[in-house]
């Protein structure tokens, strides 16, 4: 019998908080600057207890729905957007980002934000998106989902303008998450 050894995706985590944050890896644009949102949430495991050690990464497009091809995503120099963000959840399984609110990438087409969930438990990642709240008709994604299962794509608009968006990763408010032909 051959040896089975174990593939990189098979070894993640729980080890984010200390191999791949860097400064300013959460803020797509500082916090507070004109046309900023912060878009924050909570990852969840399947008992509903926030996890303390996930990772989630983000890429979006640009407030006029162009999605960024620039070289240098890790450094936060103020002179780009580039975006791309990554955020580590705090002890009660919070994330945050200060970003810019995407646009569409097609005319019609609803705003989102990709995002990729790393977390203990996984043996890779988990790819999911994050609608903006509004006009949600046009995507054949959302439109090939029931009711329930649509909503665990949608922020919500707080009273302060942020973006709230949690992670389910079991249990009965699971987030919808997608595979990607090609991708494990």
């Amino acid at each position: 019998m051959a040896d089975l050894v174990a593939t990189p995706g098979q070894t993640v985590g729980p080890f984010f908080h200390y191999a791949l944050p860097y400064p300013g890896d959460r803020e797509l644009v500082r916090r507070g600057s004109p046309g900023s949102v912060w878009l924050h949430g909570y990852v969840y495991d399947g008992d509903g207890s926030g996890m303390p050690d996930a990772l989630l990464e983000i890429r979006q497009a640009d407030a006029s729905g162009v999605v960024p091809l620039v070289e240098g995503s890790l450094r936060r120099d103020g002179a780009g957007f580039t975006g791309w963000g990554r955020s580590n959840t705090d002890p009660n399984g919070q994330y945050w980002f200060s970003t810019v609110e995407p646009g569409p990438t097609r005319p019609g087409a609803p705003a989102f934000f990709a995002v990729t969930v790393f977390a203990r438990g996984l043996l890779n990642r988990l790819f999911t998106r994050i609608y903006l709240p509004g006009d949600l008709t046009g995507d054949p994604l959302l439109s090939g989902l029931d009711e329930a299962d649509r909503t665990t794509l949608v922020a919500v608009r707080e009273e302060d303008g942020s973006l709230r968006f949690d992670v389910h990763l079991q249990g009965p408010r699971e987030t919808v998450f997608l595979t990607y032909p090609g991708r494990s």
